[in-house]
């Protein structure tokens, strides 16, 4: 057979003879390959351009009372004592003017002694109410009489000056009283009360032997049926984004949830919220505190026996939309999202 050389020059007929050549084809694997990965590249190209990215800000908190009213109060002994006896425990559900604890005085007459001035008190004022309507009427009859001529000056203003005088003992009367009143009552509130439906969640170490003050902490109360809200902590750089009157989608903690941030609309197990209230400056620990309340008309949000006070929470703040492709720029390079435009700010 002839031998063929790659430096010599070859005719068709020369070519006509190779018979590999005409069997060879480009292998299919490397065809669809190729195609797809086209088809991929395409297709991701006009998903980042063209498909829509709601920005959010995220953050994370807890669970509290919207109301300062209706969030965790101290229960506080009105007056000095010695703890007598307590009628709560901790778990303990109250209802309002239930007895918690009851403080006695070291003194186990006070009570009698203080009512024994207030009646004291009682009698002295209407004493000088009584010698105060004889002093006015002295009074009137001498000026009237003055005016007759039957009477000098000198008696017309003696009896002026004497009806002053007993319109301050009158007065001085009046506040005796008052001041024996609040004594009485205050030693009468030795019955600490529940000012509110609700469930006692501490109690103060301490037996019938244990004295108080004044102010002193016996319990701490709960109320019941809280207006619950949600506060979270962003970072000072998304701080300046958030508006009050922003939507953001809430995750409850042990709630099982789906979430898609840049897509709220296909989240599954988050809540609506709306912004209410923004603090003015930065925590302790750096980052700003938001409050979220529920959104009117909207899904609600779990009873508050399932969702208690303090249980975590994390939320993403809505801000507006972007394509995914703007959104994975500004991942990549660290940069906040885009301001409002009434904030009259734009970023590069």
């Amino acid at each position: 057979m002839r031998q063929f050389s790659f430096e010599e020059h070859y005719d068709q007929q020369q070519l006509s003879l190779l018979e590999t050549l005409k069997v060879g084809k480009l292998p299919s694997a490397i065809l669809v390959f190729t195609f797809t990965s086209l088809f991929f590249t395409v297709a991701a190209l006009l998903f980042i351009t063209f498909v829509p990215w709601v920005q959010t800000i995220s953050g994370a908190g807890q669970i509290v009372a919207l109301d300062p009213a209706e969030r965790e109060q101290a229960i506080s002994a009105l007056v000095p004592g010695r703890i007598a006896e307590w009628y709560v425990r901790e778990g303990s559900r109250v209802e309002p003017g239930q007895p918690i604890a009851r403080i006695v005085d070291n003194d186990p007459k006070l009570l009698d002694r203080l009512q024994t001035q207030l009646d004291l008190a009682r009698d002295r004022l209407a004493s000088a109410q009584t010698a105060l309507a004889t002093a006015r009427l002295d009074a009137e009859r001498k000026s009237t009489l003055f005016a007759d001529g039957l009477v000098s000056r000198l008696e017309m203003e003696q009896a002026q000056i004497l009806l002053a005088e007993y319109e301050v003992r009158a007065q001085s009367s009046a506040d005796e009283l008052n001041r024996a009143e609040v004594a009485l009552s205050r030693e009468g509130s030795q019955a600490v009360v529940a000012p509110r439906s609700g469930v006692i969640t501490r109690v103060a170490a301490g037996g019938t032997a244990t004295f108080v003050k004044a102010g002193d902490r016996l319990a701490q109360f709960v109320p019941d049926d809280i207006d619950s809200a949600v506060e979270l902590y962003v970072d000072g750089r998304d701080a300046s984004l958030v508006t009050v009157g922003r939507q953001v989608r809430l995750q409850f903690e042990g709630w099982p949830v789906i979430q898609f941030s840049g897509w709220p609309s296909v989240a599954i197990g988050t809540f609506p919220g709306e912004v209410v209230f923004i603090d003015p400056m930065a925590g302790v620990n750096g980052k700003f505190r938001i409050v979220i309340k529920p959104v009117e008309g909207e899904q609600p949000w779990p009873a508050n026996n399932i969702l208690r006070v303090g249980t975590n929470a994390r939320g993403w703040v809505l801000l507006d939309e972007v394509s995914v492709g703007y959104e994975l720029w500004r991942q990549l390079n660290n940069f906040p999202p885009e301001f409002p435009e009434q904030f009259g700010v734009q970023t590069q």
